[in-house]
């Protein structure tokens, strides 16, 4: 009786899901086209909010920014609410009366793999004490395989990116930090070439200043994940990696904390990347970037002068573009000198001539024409092997720009009023295949592959071809494709 009533409420749930998948992606249609008739009647919108802490996005449905909303609205949104809490309800009374078992971690199965690593690290090397420390401590943690495995419900635009990151309070505390640490800083830079304001933008973005570390244990966090079959050898080389460092006493497992995924510190190193460039920069016998900030900041200079910074270039800059630009030209597998995006109309944000250099930068465009464009340069390449997102690393430069005096970008990312979402963009996928343009594989993410797809589909439709995705390019692609079945 149990079994037969656990199989009818999974296929219930089945259900249910399918239901509500298709409720949603009619009501964010719906949604959409309401937007844009709402949008041209809108006296205004709400301004983004800034938070400090970072990389925390939202993973739940949010209300549109419109700043009107229909009963319809309303009520299709109650009703979703409505059917999804129900669900919730009636799966939740099942777990808890036994008819469908929790998730958990079969506890063997983790003594097991443990077991594995411990004989593993003895092989590499590292000490029995060490081995007894950490594992014999090791906790499996569920909600560490919860977040490795959430993915954010909507797509990441460079207005929200960005906003949430350079705000008037996190460049002012870096402006302090730049005065307070100038010593040190100027000896890092006199070492290794990496200019103070980037360490300090590093530094901001990564933890705020050292206020976020993260709360994890290192060492739970990445036996949990070496312990899941998804990543299990990059987290198991991590979590050796993370024996190594504490048996040369660098850390003791107890203070080791840092993010869910074992990123470190006030820059956020993980395991390996610390046992590579971490320097003890104090003194004290101890690479320590938990409590030491020389070892920090040297260790982050060390890291990227390895990675090729070069000394006396800078990351890049904003400028401005001609009007009818041919954005084709734009992407970051396209650099020409500076005398050459000279000579196409391009010049400063303020206007002025760009210097006719022959430093090579490649031109980006991350919001479309209606946003800031910037020159970038090789070091900007190197501020992506830190991070591979193109927006953080403009973050990262504008930060550090800001903190050294800079003024803030003359043109603002524009802010969307209506948020896509990853099966939004996944729709989009399919529908640009449809129409014979290769978007790549239908995952749902904005990656390089649809960007050039969206830009070829404007540009047969005679559109400014920015390769940007909103919601009337959005539209637009939906319904040709929905043409070609009719």
């Amino acid at each position: 009786m149990r079994i037969a009533l656990s199989q009818l409420a999974l296929i219930e749930s089945k259900r249910m899901q399918v239901l509500v998948s298709s409720y949603s992606i009619k009501i964010k249609e719906t949604l959409i086209n309401s937007a844009n008739v709402m949008k041209r009647e809108a006296h205004g919108t709400q301004q983004p909010r800034h938070i400090n802490q970072i990389d925390e996005e939202a993973n739940t449905a949010q209300q549109s920014d419109s700043p009107v909303q229909s009963i319809n609205q309303r009520f299709l949104k109650f009703s979703l609410l409505y059917r999804l809490s129900c669900g919730y309800i009636f799966l939740g009374i099942l777990v808890f009366s036994g008819w469908i078992p929790a998730v958990h971690a079969d506890n063997n199965q983790f003594s097991e793999c443990i077991a594995r690593i411990g004989s593993q690290a003895r092989t590499v090397g590292i000490s029995d004490r060490t081995v007894q420390q950490v594992l014999s401590k090791t906790k499996y943690l569920q909600r560490i395989i919860e977040l490795d495995r959430r993915q954010p419900e909507f797509t990441q635009t460079f207005a929200n990116y960005f906003n949430i990151r350079i705000n008037d309070e996190r460049i002012q505390r870096g402006r302090e930090l730049l005065v307070r640490y100038r010593t040190l800083l100027d000896q890092i830079q006199q070492e290794t070439g990496v200019p103070a304001q980037y360490l300090i933008s590093f530094w901001g973005l990564e933890t705020n200043y050292g206020t976020h570390f993260g709360d994890w244990s290192v060492p739970d966090s990445l036996a949990t994940l070496a312990c899941d079959q998804r990543r299990s050898n990059f987290f198991t080389q991590e979590l050796l990696n993370a024996m190594r460092i504490i048996d040369v006493g660098d850390i003791s497992p107890e203070r080791m904390i840092g993010s869910w995924a074992g990123a470190m510190g006030h820059m956020q190193f993980m395991p390996s990347t610390f046992l590579s460039y971490a320097k003890d920069i104090d003194g004290d016998g101890r690479r320590d970037l938990w409590g030491s900030i020389p070892d920090a900041l040297g260790s982050a200079a060390n890291f990227l002068q390895q990675l090729g910074w070069i000394s006396g270039l800078n990351w890049g800059q904003e400028v401005r573009l001609p009007p009818a630009f041919d954005y084709s030209l734009a992407g970051r597998d396209q650099m020409l000198s500076q005398a050459e995006w000279a000579k196409l109309g391009i010049t400063t944000a303020s206007g002025a001539p760009l210097p006719p250099i022959e430093q090579r930068a490649a031109l980006l465009v991350p919001a479309g024409h209606q946003g800031p464009a910037f020159l970038v340069t090789r070091n900007f390449y190197i501020l992506m092997r830190w991070n591979r997102s193109e927006f953080y690393a403009l973050s990262v430069g504008h930060l550090a720009d800001r903190i050294a005096g800079a003024v803030a970008l003359q043109r603002t990312p524009p802010v969307d009023t209506i948020r896509i979402t990853r099966e939004q963009v996944r729709q989009l996928q399919i529908d640009l295949s449809k129409l014979g343009i290769d978007a790549g594989e239908a995952d749902g993410v904005m990656g390089s592959a649809t960007r050039q797809a969206i830009s070829r589909f404007q540009q047969k439709t005679q559109r400014i071809a920015d390769g940007h995705l909103d919601v009337t390019v959005l539209i637009a692609i939906r319904e040709a494709a929905s043409s070609l079945s009719r």
